[in-house]
């Protein structure tokens, strides 16, 4: 049931949100040089890697780390906006349609996040799609606590059920959780 939900959902969110991405990622690249939509290497169900999108929030050649090991400063100003709205998800869309993610479940880690990793790994996390949003995120939980996080998402991964993952879309649209945090400004 949740699968057949991600797809009627996701598809009727590219076409009612298509026009909205394609103009966010014409303003992104008006806003800072470089591509509209970041693709980025993640880690989903099964441990296998994919390619996941997002609206370019960042510098372009930012190097690719953690939010939070990432200096506020790499941080556009339209990015900022993107971010705090949780605008920059919506190409992850497509990876919900193409089946890579959900709706809801674990935020999808990078390859180098071994901590984070090792942690879900040894809960069985990894038997769960990646999601947009989850348990983890609306209790403000981000990947600079790999313990914490693993432990929201073996949670998550004991109770789900289709009503709750409508209260945490809902959670999420209306806005609990900060989302990923960036690092501190540095010198």
């Amino acid at each position: 049931m949740k699968r057949v939900f991600d797809i009627l959902a996701s598809g009727v969110g590219l076409i009612v949100f298509g026009p909205v991405i394609l103009i966010l990622a014409a303003l992104v690249r008006r806003d800072s040089p470089g591509p509209g939509i970041f693709a980025q290497e993640r880690v989903g169900r099964g441990e296998r890697v994919f390619t996941c999108y997002k609206l370019r929030t960042m510098r372009q050649g930012t190097v690719s780390a953690a939010s939070h090991e990432t200096p506020v400063s790499a941080v556009t100003r339209l990015g900022t906006f993107l971010r705090k709205w949780k605008l920059d998800e919506l190409p992850q869309l497509w990876n919900v349609f193409k089946g890579e993610m959900s709706f809801v479940g674990p935020r999808p880690s990078l390859p180098v996040q071994g901590e984070v990793i090792e942690a879900r790994r040894a809960r069985g996390v990894y038997a769960l799609r990646p999601g947009i949003t989850g348990l983890a995120q609306v209790q403000d939980i981000d990947m600079s606590q790999p313990e914490r996080l693993a432990e929201a998402d073996a949670l998550y991964l004991a109770k789900r059920n289709i009503f709750g993952d409508v209260l945490l879309i809902l959670q999420t649209v209306t806005g609990r959780g900060r989302g990923d945090r960036v690092g501190t400004e540095r010198n």
